[in-house]
């Protein structure tokens, strides 16, 4: 294993590493203190899955050309976020890992093997410098401006991405192609700031080769920047030069002060207050390490399709005529399963959170190009104790409804709450469960020249108020191909996951609901 001491890393030669001249080698002094844990953690954490992780180097990616202005590229930029962008609910760091079967092949008999594939790491720096060009509002840093305190990106000459480059000896068929997401050796794979520095560098990337040829691509975003849609639509324009193509099939769309701002003057036709207070009256949620009952675990739970199919039908019955999404009936079903496992007092309000994208329900829709939040959050309200005894097609119904309720009017008027009351602190206080669907994301387009990737996780835990989150999570697709159902990677403290595990027994038809 070589040594963290930035004396022994070899310097890159002026203009090489594959980024065309637009990447540097961050001195010792400069290192960011997440990359400064990262090797730390490599020399120091023998023994562990920590050490199967070799950091090799991390370097600035620049824009390539420079986008900013002035014969000398002295220029600068300062850009307003939407008032999306700025919910407080947003100021967290969403991290990301896609694995990529890269170069694996199966021995066998026949001509000697083609030429060693391109390394993904120079392959994916040179495009991501390209891409910058475009997305070039990802390279600058982050502030509260004055006199509201609101985040704004400021970018000039002289930023960049960090980039981290690094091996393991690991081969991804031996690790599950890194499709456990509560396995502790992907926390390595993944840029992991400490307080401070996801402002300064809203992105940073980390790229790991595997003894088998293939890869990770591990991705921190703050989430003031984009949403799960824009993230996508980034990484799919680097995957596209990646492969070729001189610029992006989609100009990315800035403008977000005007096409997400409030009304003048601002006006709220949908009352928020019933589920959103400020931070003076409600709790922040995500203060703190620990759940309300102590450590969070997280667990994987195999939904088939055949169990789905069989919930659904059985709501369908019991309704007489609504017929309910998967997101609808599983979603109802774990909400009241987490609700009683965590053991929640009976006259406790308890909300069920999810996100709705709004791109297109707009009028004009947004810009097929913009690329920030384009989602509001949505709630569902009540008891603990009307959760746990009202029927579970009753509340699938509630959750269709919400749905509904979205509308221009809706997403207008949350812009408008935002602006009235920022300043106090918007929160949705304690017992939320937030809900995300990652199953049909088109993570398959952010192919690189090796194929889209076999597995996306999520590695971050703040998600819409709430840090127990669920995400159904589709299965590692490798060779070709699907594994029946799905996963839900439930978050909860550690004592209520036993009881949680019963309940989803009952689901999967081994007891009575």
């Amino acid at each position: 294993m070589h040594s963290s001491s930035a004396s022994k890393r070899k310097r890159a030669p002026h203009g090489g590493g594959g980024t065309g001249g637009r990447a540097r080698r961050w001195s010792r002094s400069r290192l960011p203190n997440p990359f400064q844990r990262q090797l730390a953690a490599t020399t120091i954490q023998r023994g562990s899955a920590m050490e199967e992780v070799e950091i090799i180097e991390t370097v600035l990616v620049y824009p390539s050309p420079s986008p900013f202005p002035g014969p000398r590229g002295d220029g600068y930029a300062s850009l307003p976020l939407s008032h999306i962008d700025t919910d407080r609910n947003l100021h967290v760091t969403v991290r990301t890992l896609r694995a990529y079967a890269g170069s694996i092949r199966s021995p066998s008999p026949g001509p000697p093997p083609a030429p060693p594939p391109p390394d993904p790491y120079h392959v994916i720096t040179e495009a991501l410098s390209k891409a910058l060009f475009h997305y070039y509002p990802v390279v600058g840093t982050l502030f509260r401006r004055d006199p509201d305190a609101r985040l704004e990106v400021r970018c000039a000459e002289g930023q960049g991405v960090p980039v981290t480059r690094a091996l393991s000896p690991r081969t991804l068929p031996s690790l599950g192609y890194l499709d456990d997401p509560v396995s502790p050796f992907l926390d390595r794979l993944v840029p992991d700031p400490v307080s401070g520095e996801e402002l300064e560098h809203p992105l940073a990337v980390q790229v790991t080769r595997f003894a088998c040829g293939g890869f990770s691509l591990g991705v921190c975003f703050h989430h003031a920047m984009c949403d799960g849609a824009g993230a996508t639509l980034f990484l799919r324009a680097v995957a596209e030069i990646a492969r070729g193509a001189a610029a992006p099939g989609v100009e990315p769309v800035w403008d977000r002060a005007a096409l997400l701002g409030p009304r003048e003057p601002p006006r709220v036709d949908v009352d928020f207050t019933q589920f959103l207070g400020t931070r003076g009256e409600l709790s922040d949620p995500y203060e703190g390490e620990d759940g309300e009952g102590g450590a969070i675990s997280r667990e994987c739970f195999h939904i088939s399709e055949t169990c789905v199919e069989r919930f659904k039908a059985r709501l369908l019955e019991e309704s007489g005529s609504s017929s309910f999404t998967t997101f609808e009936a599983l979603g109802a079903f774990i909400w009241r399963a987490r609700v009683k496992a965590y053991g929640v007092p009976s006259g406790a309000k308890v909300k069920f959170a999810y996100s709705m994208n709004v791109r297109k329900l707009l009028k004009p829709a947004l810009p097929a190009g913009y690329w920030g939040n384009g989602c509001v959050p949505v709630y569902v309200q009540m008891s603990a104790g009307d959760l746990v005894e009202r029927t579970l097609w009753e509340t699938a119904e509630l959750i269709k409804r919400s749905k509904r309720g979205v509308t221009e009017e809706y997403v207008r008027s949350f812009v408008d709450f935002q602006e009235l009351h920022y300043a106090e602190g918007i929160s949705a206080g304690e017992g939320v469960s937030g809900f995300t669907d990652w199953r049909h994301l088109g993570h398959s387009a952010v192919d690189f020249g090796w194929g889209g990737p076999v597995t996306v996780l999520p590695l971050s835990f703040k998600l819409l108020g709430s840090r127990e989150p669920c995400f159904f999570l589709p299965y590692a697709a490798v060779g070709g191909v699907k594994v029946d159902g799905f996963k839900a990677l439930v978050s909860l403290p550690t004592d209520a996951m036993p009881a949680f595990r019963v309940e989803m027994e009952m689901f999967s038809g081994r007891g009575d609901l």
